[in-house]
């Protein structure tokens, strides 16, 4: 694992990705994630060089969060709703959240996540890999 610090930016840049590469064997990688930290705008804006993007929304960050930030719903072959194990604590529409993600992007991919619970992470895990393998 290789920390890169923005240097008070709000993302990730490809030749901050490039730098950080030097420190691997890239032929001895299957899979590389990179966890483009901050909001969810900047990170939509830029490309680093990824196969694809992943976006992580929590269910405590509330269910309006596709139409607050479109982008990177939209530019997001996946989207994790994590923490559903929260789900009867929060007032969470799972459906309009899922209705509001497959409006913006029709062929998303949607995982319901909790990590404490162990709840659909094999899926997860299973697509990715089976991405990485392509």
């Amino acid at each position: 694992m290789i920390q890169i610090n923005t240097a008070g930016g709000c993302h990730l840049d490809a030749a901050m990705i490039q730098k950080a590469c030097t420190s691997f064997d890239l032929d001895a990688i299957d899979l590389l994630i990179v966890e483009n930290v901050g909001n969810l705008v900047c990170p939509a804006e830029f490309d680093i060089g990824e196969n694809f993007k992943a976006v992580v929304l929590s269910i405590t960050e509330g269910d309006d969060k596709p139409l607050k930030y479109p982008l990177i719903f939209k530019e997001s072959e996946v989207t994790l709703l994590n923490k559903v194990d929260l789900l009867p604590f929060t007032n969470f529409d799972l459906q309009a959240a899922r209705e509001d993600l497959t409006t913006l992007h029709p062929t998303i991919k949607i995982f319901e996540t909790s990590c404490t619970k162990d709840t659909g992470l094999d899926d997860w895990a299973a697509w990715l890999l089976g991405k990485a393998a392509r």
